[in-house]
């Protein structure tokens, strides 16, 4: 049987399906003949918060829409725990969904906006007060609960839509971008509160299946336990957050996931004296260690792209023995604080670099400056399939 692992945990004798969300082949296509969604096959685990990310009309949300209930698939096939779920309506589904807009009834208090789907489901009053007390004291916002939406601030009316979705104790819980309407200092602290609220679940022995979507990569990399990063419909990787950002399986994924961008320009790879050398457009040369080089030897004398983090770009007081390093011309340099973004030229390619505040020589614009590349730390990417080559 396909669901032949489905854990269950006891709480306080009470018995909680934690459900696995399988997604078989799954595709979308309109009646113009647009195909959103290209046959995604996707296993989300039992009590695991999945994120889908990717840029606008990756097809991030038609997916996990498609999970909701809310948008008709077209192909596949789609199960929640033990069923089938292609053919049933949401409310049948066993999932709650938070959306960005919150979704509040304004005429209603915090309780009764938490309560009424209970009260729709004819749960009994002790059982939803009992509910609704527990979700807001997670939430911290008990002293909220008298209190209409037009009272609140955008945070805590996202926590109120958050609390309406932990009452209903769903299977799986589904986040549509529930933080792009919130200022930058509120979106880290509900970043915080739903990834403990995960935590928290888990621990309690309640149901703890989350797919979360955002276009916020640092959101993706600081929420999930697995990352799903999608474009144009296709699944590009999923993984870890570390093991996407340190070994990304193509060019996507590599320039996507990581802030600033990975480094990625084109070059080619020619054998010299028995080593090897990524040759950059302009001409320069940088030596690949034997064990990258012995990875990609296949592709000498072949385009190839190549990457490397800003943070593996250093100056000469970062330098490491065995960087190689090439002049550039500064162009920009951010001041961060904590450290600086140093954006410079080889040739005609931009680049940047990632240097610790206590490591900077002052660099200003129009500055030739050495730069050092741990080539142990770079990646190449096969010029046509854009699949890395280096893992």
């Amino acid at each position: 049987m396909l669901y032949n692992n489905l854990r269950f945990s006891k709480k306080q004798g009470g018995r909680i399906n934690m459900a696995e969300v399988v997604l078989k082949k799954v595709e979308k296509q309109y009646p113009n003949g647009f195909k959103a969604v290209h046959g995604i096959d996707l296993n989300i685990k039992d009590g695991e918060f999945m994120v889908f990310v990717g840029p606008s009309g990756c097809a991030k949300s038609t997916t996990l829409r498609m999970v909701a209930g809310l948008e008709e698939i077209t192909g596949g096939e789609i199960y929640i725990g033990e069923k089938l779920v292609n053919d049933l309506p949401p409310k049948d589904r066993g999932i709650a969904m938070v959306f960005q807009n919150y979704a509040l009834y304004p005429h209603m208090t915090v309780y009764d906006n938490m309560a009424f789907g209970l009260k729709m489901a004819k749960v009994p009053k002790n059982e939803i007060d009992k509910r609704v007390k527990e979700a807001a004291e997670k939430l911290e916002i008990t002293d909220l609960l008298d209190r209409k939406p037009k009272e609140m601030s955008g945070g805590q009316r996202q926590r109120v839509a958050v609390g309406r979705a932990i009452v209903r104790k769903p299977e799986v819980f589904l986040f549509d971008e529930p933080l792009s309407n919130l200022d930058a200092k509120l979106r880290v602290s509900m970043r915080v509160r739903i990834t403990q609220l995960h935590k928290q679940l888990k621990e309690e022995g309640q149901n703890a299946t989350m797919i979360y979507v955002t276009h916020d990569q640092v959101e993706a990399m600081t929420m999930g336990d697995r990352i799903c990063v999608l474009n144009y419909g296709k699944i590009m990787q999923v993984d870890t957050p570390l093991n996407l950002y340190n070994t990304p399986a193509n060019k996507f994924v590599a320039g996507f996931i990581g802030s600033p961008a990975m480094n990625i320009v084109k070059a080619s790879l020619i054998s010299k004296e028995n080593k090897l050398f990524v040759k950059l457009t302009n001409g320069d040369e940088l030596e690949l260690p034997k064990e990258k080089a012995e990875k990609v030897k296949g592709h000498v004398g072949k385009d190839v792209w190549f990457g490397i983090r800003p943070e593996n770009v250093g100056n000469k007081n970062t330098a490491k023995p065995g960087d190689s390093s090439l002049v550039g011309k500064v162009n920009i340099v951010e001041q961060m604080g904590n450290e600086e973004f140093i954006y410079f030229f080889i040739g005609d390619a931009q680049y940047t670099a990632r240097i610790p505040a206590e490591k900077s020589t002052g660099a200003n614009f129009n500055q030739q400056e050495n730069f050092y590349f741990e080539m142990d730390k770079c990646h190449l990417f096969d010029i046509e399939t854009e699949k890395n080559i280096t893992i």
